[in-house]
């Protein structure tokens, strides 16, 4: 029987990410993956990276430590991520006041600059001009997730590191274990059994129901997004292209007021459509989202009416772009009470960890990632992932 230091649940960003800083620590780690190809939120992401938008003192550290982190990891990863800079375009709507919609943005770290409707247009002709009274900018990281993620999982496998393919049911504490000097954890997935001395959950929005199965609580959910992704074009976006109102986090945050309703896998709790657009370095675009909270994970989405809306609304602010044939795609995202990740062991489960529910992923995983590990072998008294515990909500909020 093979125990391993640590099993990573989850091959996104996050458990890749988790599992090279892991296995440079010299564990054993092996990462179980349920898809060959992936489906995940990293999968479909923009690949934004928001250094600019810290609001309170770990975000803006995080979000320093982040960029710091980003520009040295294609070269430690020996994989190309893409990363580059490039201007983000925050659109203000016909119908809202340019100067209001500037002073939301003035908590941020990096406020972004304002711009008329024809100062946006210069800066992205792409767009539809009548369709916006001004519009916000600021420079903003940029990176391909897919890529940065296999440059994670190969560093990973030339370090040592295991990866099966296979889905992951349930998992338990077992007594102690001799040879390890500790506690055991078991994990059953469709194929096999396996051991470890330390679990860590990076299944994102899988992560509730997951842990749910294993008799385990925590204050994490997840919506469905869409989006549109495109094949290379011959046109060219200049910019990130998204709305200055987002909607998603107060969706979020009103969607996790009734913990309880989570727990009945049938209820609707609200959605949300923030247009937006991205093109990467091969010429493909992503457009999204649509975001909608469903409590059950497995919820059969409409996919004719979903790219109906998408697209109807992204032509409104970027016609030709919207019109782009594509293959429509959903997601589940995970996200959090206060908008922070959950990091650290669960609750009478010393072994078992959550790594998982983070709102601006791309630029944090790898920070936290590189934290995290230092943190588990204490050689590192770190000031953030302690913060950043399940514990953190109290057991009565859950």
């Amino acid at each position: 029987m093979k125990i391993y230091d640590w099993i990573i649940i989850g091959g996104g960003i996050a458990g890749a990410a988790i599992a090279y800083e892991l296995q440079q620590k010299n564990f054993t780690v092996l990462l179980i993956e349920q898809d060959v190809r992936s489906n995940n939120a990293t999968r479909y992401s923009y690949g934004g990276l928001a250094f600019w938008s810290g609001t309170t003192t770990i975000n803006h550290q995080l979000c320093e430590e982040g960029k710091i982190r980003h520009q040295v990891l294609s070269e430690e990863l020996s994989g190309n991520t893409e990363f580059r800079e490039l201007d983000l375009l925050l659109t203000i709507p016909v119908d809202m006041d340019p100067q209001k919609v500037k002073e939301d943005y003035t908590r941020f770290a990096t406020p972004p600059k304002l711009l008329t409707t024809q100062g946006a247009t210069e800066l992205e002709p792409l767009l539809n001009p009548e369709a916006i009274s001004g519009a916000l900018t600021v420079k903003h990281g940029h990176i391909h997730p897919g890529k940065t993620t296999q440059a994670y999982l190969q560093a990973f496998l030339r370090s040592g590191g295991e990866i099966e393919i296979d889905k992951v049911v349930t998992f338990q504490n077992l007594e102690k274990v001799q040879s390890i000097g500790g506690n055991s954890a078991t994990i059953k997935t469709l194929k096999n059994t396996y051991y470890a001395a330390n679990i860590a959950v990076c299944a994102g929005g899988f992560s509730r129901n997951l842990l749910k199965a294993s008799g385990i609580n925590v204050p994490i959910y997840f919506t469905h997004a869409e989006i549109i992704e495109t094949q290379p074009v011959d046109l060219h976006l200049s910019t990130l292209v998204m709305p200055a109102n987002l909607q998603r986090f107060q969706l979020e945050s009103e969607s996790t007021k009734n913990d309880e309703l989570w727990d009945e896998p049938g209820n609707k709790l609200g959605n949300i459509l923030d247009p937006g657009a991205v093109q990467f370095l091969d010429q493909s675009l992503r457009l999204g989202q649509i975001s909608y909270v469903l409590t059950d994970p497995q919820s059969n989405m409409d996919a004719t009416n979903g790219e109906a809306l998408l697209r109807d609304r992204i032509k409104n602010i970027l016609p030709v772009i919207g019109k782009l044939p594509g293959s429509f795609h959903h997601c589940l995202v995970a996200f959090s009470k206060d908008s922070l990740p959950l990091i650290g062991s669960l609750p009478e489960q010393d072994n078992i960890y959550i790594f998982s529910g983070f709102s601006n992923p791309l630029v944090i995983i790898p920070p936290l990632a590189k934290r995290f590990a230092n943190w588990v072998v204490s050689s590192f008294e770190d000031d953030i992932i302690p913060q950043l515990s399940p514990e953190r909500f109290g057991r009565g909020n859950w």
